[in-house]
């Protein structure tokens, strides 16, 4: 390892969504001049070698991957999506040890000690690890700005005794759209139903809600906070974050940052986070459709469905008659495999397409998609804003409820669909995205927002391009 260059160690919390963003900051630092580490459980480091090549993970002479173990016990499916509650109790409670072995190992082994860790908000422990061995430490917290500012509240929530919820009715009675919630700095109009969901328990021992709890104010003990957001997008919450928590570098969307200043052709563009292969077929079906004239449909990849919730979304896209690409995980249907009834596919195998996963980023820029059918995570709602593609919003869990609220109110880039989904919703909905008045609004207002993102990346003065030299300055004067 050369003397010259800084050592970063990175480390994701182990899903999908966490694994992108991560990899796309350490590339961008890496193009900045530093050694990177970067740290998978060795259940994803076996899932990311079976999706690709197997030599894609052993690197460069200054980007190294390294592995702990997750806690959980051994499975023989390799390719599911593993339990986040269990991960979230797992490596909180085991993954300190391991990790801390890691970085004493790392500074051991070279002339080039670690100079700073960057990790995932939902990984506190490596603050423990970081503090123990006295290095610096930056979080990168993957969801929205809002989404972590409502996390970063869930402490106030319990003491004001919003949550837990005294009785299970709560949750049907109209009490979660009732409840205002006017008192977070920078988020307005919000009600409990817009909060992250992990307020919807009674239960005061409830693990994602005492999770993302303690994780969120863990964040005031690192040196910095990241997050994958560019400032047009989120400046009241952006602004509400300063008075409260250490310096906050918004230096999104990330994918087009990375486009913007490493080379396609760089080795590091090389390094693959994809759980799943990539089914790049999508891509030249698309190149047979006509302009705007295809929807997207992917929910991700945690979110899960009932086998009815599937083909209620199944119908109501056949009915609508549009063109469809329909990404559809083995794991989609809880505890059941994801089967499609032979008269939906009859009806539309010369107008859709299905495939398992795809590569996200290049759909959405693809010219023939005029929509797109999502679960509102964080990255798909980059990923659209970057494409300009309006969308359809059905939230699962986390903070895609709060995502959703921004999309379609503040935003005005998205309509939500009712949680109980039914085809004929669907049907209308998806009609009135590619073909409606409502559908042209968006379109028009998503549009804005992605000359507003690449405005945040593509100059020297762009947001989003000044923050991350604001950041690199941070961690060399560590």
């Amino acid at each position: 390892m050369s003397d010259l260059k800084p050592h970063v160690v990175c480390i994701p919390y182990p899903a999908q969504g966490h694994v992108n963003p991560m990899l796309k900051l350490a590339k961008l630092l890496h193009h900045k001049g530093f050694y990177i580490t970067f740290v998978n459980t060795e259940y994803n480091h076996q899932r990311l070698l079976n999706s690709q090549d197997p030599d894609a993970l052993n690197g460069l002479s200054d980007f190294k991957f390294e592995t702990i173990p997750d806690g959980l016990p051994a499975t023989d499916n390799i390719n599911a999506t593993q339990d986040i509650t269990a991960l979230c109790d797992s490596t909180s409670k085991t993954c300190l040890v391991p990790f801390r072995n890691l970085l004493e190992k790392l500074n051991g082994s070279s002339s080039s000690q670690v100079k700073c860790i960057i990790a995932d908000g939902c990984m506190g422990f490596t603050l423990d690890a970081a503090e123990q061995l006295n290095i610096p430490e930056i979080l990168l917290w993957t969801p929205s700005s809002c989404g972590f500012m409502a996390y970063f509240h869930y402490k106030d929530l319990i003491e004001r005794g919003v949550t837990p919820l005294k009785e299970e009715s709560q949750l049907t009675n109209g009490y979660l759209d009732e409840t205002k919630i006017d008192w977070i700095p920078g988020m307005k109009e919000l009600r409990l139903t817009d909060l992250p969901s992990f307020v919807r328990t009674t239960d005061p021992d409830d693990i994602m809600l005492n999770f993302l709890t303690s994780e969120a104010q863990r964040s005031k003990r690192a040196s910095a906070i990241v997050l994958n957001t560019f400032d047009a997008f989120e400046c009241d919450v952006l602004d509400g974050m300063k008075s409260i928590l250490p310096p906050v570098y918004s230096i999104g969307p990330l994918s087009s940052l990375l486009l913007n200043l490493v080379p396609q052709e760089s080795e590091v563009q090389s390094l693959g986070s994809n759980l799943w292969a990539e089914e790049t077929e999508c891509i030249k079906w698309l190149d047979t459709k006509e302009p705007n004239s295809v929807v997207y449909v992917n929910f991700g990849s945690i979110t899960v469905m009932t086998a009815q919730q599937m083909i209620e979304f199944a119908f109501g896209l056949a009915n609508s008659k549009h063109t469809f690409l329909w990404i559809i995980r083995p794991d989609l249907v809880r505890g059941d495999s994801a089967i499609l009834p032979p008269e939906f596919t009859t009806e539309t195998k010369d107008r859709s397409m299905i495939a398992s996963w795809c590569p996200q980023e290049h759909v959405l820029k693809h010219p023939s998609i005029g929509g797109f059918l999502t679960h509102s995570g964080w990255n798909s709602i980059l990923d659209t804003v970057i494409g300009g593609v309006p969308i359809i919003c059905w939230p699962f869990f986390a903070e895609q409820q709060t995502n959703c609220k921004y999309s379609c109110v503040d935003w005005g880039i998205g309509m939500e669909i009712d949680n109980n989904v039914k085809r004929n919703e669907v049907e209308k909905l998806v009609r009135e995205l590619m073909d409606g008045e409502k559908g042209k609004e968006l379109k028009k207002r998503v549009m804005e927002w992605k000359s507003s993102a690449e405005d945040a990346i593509s100059s020297l003065n762009g947001s989003s391009f000044v923050n991350l030299d604001k950041l690199v300055s941070q961690i060399l004067n560590f």
